[in-house]
């Protein structure tokens, strides 16, 4: 069995063929999925699926990228998360690749995120894209390892992924590490410990070869768990097993 750590079935594209969706993670052997919330707005919608689906979590967070949005605060934020249906706090973390010009706001909201974190007592789901050396900066300035959490849809260097891990992040792979290109995740795969690694498809984008320019869907997952397999000579079993027995290590509140 497989869980995808990472998705926003919430998403057009996918919310409108929600019991097909599902349908197809149960004959894809996903046992469970975690729908991650980008903003406030939205969060109803998610909250939703996770309530109506047992075999379906949920998160609470503001996306970096949100930048025109209602601006979560540390309160609530924890008051969100008390509900026994969210396991994380995030998606949250910088992005320097969309945006330009001044970014403080977003390194302001990653660190109310994470001191919302340590307070929930619940795993952040951490983003970070042409913005590794501030992530990992604030991370360790505002006590991240104090909670830990996961490094979603990682495209960094091998060397962030053992910064990371050393604070007890998990690091996620998507179906980036299936694209030809993607030498350098690859070998990030290959190298670090299977125990803190997660597989994720951030659908309802990024779809893995052999599904690449389709809308990505979670019974997709297990493309990206045989890649894993493949890079490492185990079976895409193992790697079905290893990871979902972190995933539900990490989000105790799934167990």
């Amino acid at each position: 069995m497989f869980v995808d750590s990472h998705c926003h079935i919430n998403f057009p594209g996918l919310i409108e063929q929600q019991t097909a969706v599902l349908a197809r993670m149960k004959e894809g052997a996903v046992s469970h999925a975690l729908c991650v919330s980008v903003n406030l707005q939205d969060f109803p919608q998610v909250l939703a699926m996770a309530e109506n689906h047992t075999n379906v979590y949920a998160s609470v967070g503001v996306h970096p990228d949100h930048e025109d949005t209602e601006e979560p605060g540390i309160a609530r934020l924890v008051e969100l998360a008390a509900h026994p249906r969210i396991v994380a706090i995030g998606e949250t973390g910088l992005d320097y690749f969309r945006l330009t010009g001044d970014l403080e706001w977003q390194r302001e909201r990653f660190r109310t995120h994470i001191r919302a974190a340590k307070q929930a007592r619940k795993p952040l789901i951490i983003h970070t894209r042409a913005a590794a050396e501030d992530t990992l900066r604030i991370m360790a300035e505002e006590g991240a390892a104090e909670i830990g959490g996961v490094m979603h849809c990682f495209t960094e260097s091998l060397e962030v992924a053992l910064q990371a891990m050393a604070m007890g992040f998990y690091i996620s792979f998507s179906g980036i590490v299936t694209f030809k290109n993607a030498v350098a995740l690859k070998h990030v795969a290959q190298t670090i410990p299977l125990e803190q690694m997660l597989i994720e498809t951030d659908s309802p984008y990024l779809a893995p070869v052999p599904h690449r320019g389709e809308t990505n869907e979670p019974a997709f997952v297990r493309h990206v768990a045989g890649e894993i397999a493949r890079l490492r000579g185990i079976s895409v079993e193992e790697v079905g097993e290893i990871t979902s027995g972190n995933f539900f290590r990490l989000f105790k509140a799934a167990a």
